[in-house]
């Protein structure tokens, strides 16, 4: 019997929310889905919240296809209570990319490093390439048969977070991946993987080939506009794609600060590790050995002086300096 039941019991007769981090990509807004379907089969109703923004075509085209309802916190917070309960899915707290909402943060179900030790009621921290696979691996060991609308979303946020099988992938991924498959909805995947790219994201792919400055193996990226995450993502792994490049870091101006993501194919360099040492003292970050993301909040930018863009650059080197 899976563990999973410690969760279901601990949250019986309570009133649940399921928290992605800020800016739900498709393997968060799936791992949600898929939690709040398991839960109703043990008679337990759940709310989706976040808290920023859904800026992604990949997942709003997720909450249209599925008919997903997520709110944001400033939609929930008047209603919110401290007794409330709280899962956070694909993050953990203090990670730096999800907001400390009203409520009890009783469990976690992430696949990424941890980075702050913290306490949960039930937790199930696991490197996978996917959040997703966790939640199809719970259906899986209590041998339950995902609806063709959840095995479908799970199955398209494993695709996407392992860039169709290339990055991060473990063995789980894989089994998981076979299991959905037999009830997934072949068509409705298909059409969710075209045409994922929007007219403005042409605009992000030119700023970041003209600005791209490459350091021994190490490319760097500026968009000197606001970038949704999941753009600023794609832009590193196009980045990674060259030849001369081993680790990528792109980052973007944006109202909320200085979003970054890093990619690394480099073996001795950890790209969560990286980010979280480049920016310790003036930001977050953190993520997976290829791939990690970070922010140096508004209020921070001060910090790095009248050339921001060589003061972010000079963290990285820094940082590989030292690795070398």
């Amino acid at each position: 019997m899976s563990d999973f039941i410690k969760l279901v019991e601990l949250c019986k007769g309570r009133n649940l929310y399921i928290q992605t981090h800020n800016f739900p990509d498709p393997d968060a807004i799936a791992s949600a889905y898929g939690l709040q379907k398991l839960f109703l089969l043990y008679d337990i109703p759940s709310t989706l919240c976040y808290d920023g923004r859904i800026d992604k075509l990949s997942a709003s085209k997720m909450l249209s296809f599925f008919e997903i309802h997520m709110l944001s916190y400033e939609e929930l917070r008047p209603s919110l209570q401290e007794e409330d309960y709280v899962i956070c899915v694909d993050t953990q707290k203090n990670a730096g990319n999800v907001t400390d909402i009203i409520g009890d943060e009783v469990a976690c179900i992430d696949h990424h490093p941890t980075f702050v030790q913290m306490e949960y009621q039930y937790q199930d921290i696991r490197i996978t390439g996917a959040c997703a696979t966790l939640i199809a691996e719970y259906y899986k060991d209590l041998g339950l048969e995902p609806e063709k609308d959840v095995a479908t979303a799970l199955l398209y946020g494993l695709k996407m977070d392992t860039l169709q099988f290339t990055r991060g992938v473990t063995d789980l991924d894989i089994r998981m991946f076979e299991f959905l498959f037999k009830y997934c909805d072949q068509e409705k995947l298909l059409k969710l993987e075209r045409n994922n790219m929007e007219f403005d994201d042409l605009k992000a792919y030119g700023a970041a080939i003209e600005s791209i400055e490459l350091y021994d193996k190490t490319g760097f990226s500026c968009i000197p506009f606001s970038c949704p995450d999941a753009m600023i993502g794609i832009l590193s792994d196009f980045i990674l794609a060259l030849i001369e490049v081993e680790i990528a870091v792109v980052f973007s101006y944006r109202e909320d600060g200085i979003k970054l993501s890093v990619r690394s194919e480099d073996p001795q360099v950890h790209a969560g590790d990286l980010i979280h040492d480049a920016l310790a003292g003036i930001g977050n970050g953190g993520g997976h050995a290829a791939m990690a993301g970070g922010l140096i909040r508004k209020e921070n930018e001060a910090m790095l002086g009248r050339y921001p863009k060589d003061a972010i650059r000079n963290l990285f080197l820094k940082v590989l300096d030292k690795e070398k």
